[in-house]
């Protein structure tokens, strides 16, 4: 926000706010690029679990339902025996993809500056 901004441009639904929101879980982010990148759009559940190291059965089922609400994944069962669930990006997920992939590249390049932070509580990489 620029100095001298209008109050309102931070009201509670305002854009950032919703985007900031989207990403407020740390699975969503990586879901959408483990999607994007690594299966070109498409995954079963079992297939992202291990796409993900460190993200539980029931965290990802969690993150897979809130991104379905959200219209950024749909959720595809096949009428096998045992049933194949397939979770797919909508555009609006491909959309989602651009920052998120704008990020990763940045973190990547700076992973310097990011080691020099030093580690978060919340961190498991020591």
């Amino acid at each position: 926000m620029q100095p001298g901004s209008a109050e309102g441009e931070w009201r509670e639904d305002c854009a950032p706010r919703r985007v900031l929101e989207i990403f407020a879980t740390k699975w969503t982010s990586m879901v959408l690029h483990t999607l994007h990148v690594r299966h070109d759009g498409r995954a079963r559940t079992g297939v992202l679990q291990r796409s993900l190291p460190g993200i539980s059965k029931k965290m990802l089922t969690q993150t897979l339902r809130e991104m379905e609400s959200s219209g950024l994944v749909t959720r595809h069962v096949e009428g096998t025996v045992p049933p194949a669930v397939e979770y797919r990006l909508t555009d609006l997920g491909n959309r989602f993809v651009e920052p998120v992939e704008l990020l990763y590249e940045w973190g990547r390049r700076n992973a310097d500056a990011l080691d020099q932070m030093g580690s978060r509580t919340t961190a498991r990489r020591v």
